[in-house]
């Protein structure tokens, strides 16, 4: 295959809104380093990361940009965002067999290896380096996972970055067949992942999500539905769960507490109603809870993911595919939330 000097993608040109992004025709393709893969693009999926770096969400101060990336250092400008990549391997760096070429492959979202150095703290494609929103992107061979399925490519662009997340979740706080789980947030990427993922763990899911959204979600394994409009405690009682895994935060978080059973485990990986809580800390010690804070990926968890792709214990969940000079209407469905699973960009 031809590998051209130059390519498309969408740049993301500074913090703020969509305005900040901007199609390309004249992008640099690179060539793979020492370890490195370069891969040819062809979906990415579109997800919370992307516009969180986007608009400096992540920023703990006043939003300047100094600390709103994923790992609370700042963006370089230009930037290929794009976490969510399916391709296939077309050119390997130097010390990369040669066998690697025209593998299919997902890319691990979190990575711990970055121009043939190990990173102290873990970077998310993406956000600290160029990702997946172009033709062609590179990546440390380690971080591209072969993948054997049958599955279309939009499919697959799908799992990444929302799978590895619920999969995190779900492995830090040690689910089994034997824990009765509340999801929140559940109708969306990660949230509908998380009741695929412990469905195949053979656990019992409490999904929380509105009326319209409800069926869908039962259709996908979950046991139980909570309207998000009633809470957590009327609807569920005192000490009736054994885990959250917890994607909104917000107001009625308290709640959360007073469901989990004494010794439950509560995980975290998103705060969409909103980061700021209120925390009894009487409660966390007296009923001897155990909190999680999940972001960087256990070592296994990548490769547990593609198992499970590969056997089909699984399915993706595609709401919207749109084409890459799209990008900007795909982020406004994502952020009108009116979706379940994930909304992908597909890239000629």
């Amino acid at each position: 295959m031809a590998i051209p000097k130059l390519m498309s993608g969408v740049v993301l040109t500074g913090h703020g809104g969509p305005e900040m992004l901007s199609y390309k025709n004249d992008l640099i393709v690179l060539v793979p380093k020492a370890n490195e893969v370069l891969i040819r693009v062809a979906a990415a999926g579109v997800n919370n990361t992307d516009i969180n770096t986007r608009t400096a969400w992540y920023s703990k101060g006043d939003q300047d940009g100094g600390d709103a990336s994923w790992s609370g250092e700042a963006i370089h400008f230009p930037l290929i965002q794009g976490a969510d990549v399916c391709g296939q391997i077309v050119a390997t760096g130097s010390g990369i067999d040669k066998t690697r070429l025209g593998e299919r492959v997902l890319i691990e979202p979190c990575i711990r290896e970055f121009d043939g150095k190990t990173l102290d703290t873990a970077w998310y494609f993406g956000s600290e380096c160029n990702g997946g929103f172009a033709q062609y992107t590179t990546v440390a061979s380690r971080h591209a996972y072969k993948v054997e399925s049958a599955f279309k490519s939009t499919s697959l662009a799908s799992f990444p970055c929302s799978y590895s997340t619920a999969e995190n979740m779900l492995t830090r706080a040690n689910v089994t067949s034997a824990d009765r789980i509340l999801v929140t947030g559940a109708s969306g990427g990660v949230g509908s992942a998380t009741i695929q993922l412990a469905k195949a763990r053979g656990a019992h899911v409490i999904a929380v999500t509105g009326a319209a959204k409800a069926q869908a979600l039962l259709d996908i394994g979950a046991d139980e539905i909570v309207d998000r409009n009633d809470g957590y405690l009327s609807p569920l009682g005192q000490n009736s769960v054994d885990v959250v895994i917890d994607l909104v935060a917000g107001d009625r978080w308290v709640e959360i507490l007073e469901v989990l059973r004494p010794a439950g485990r509560y995980a975290v990986a998103g705060a969409i109603a909103g980061p700021m809580v209120t925390l009894d800390i009487r409660t966390l010690y007296l009923k001897d809870l155990s909190f999680f804070g999940c972001t960087v990926l256990e070592p296994q968890v990548f490769g547990n993911l593609i198992k499970r792709i590969e056997n089909r214990d699984i399915q993706p969940l595609v709401w919207e595919t749109y084409p890459l000079e799209q990008l900007t209407d795909a982020q406004a469905s994502f952020e009108n939330k009116q979706h379940i699973g994930k909304i992908v960009v597909t890239i000629d």
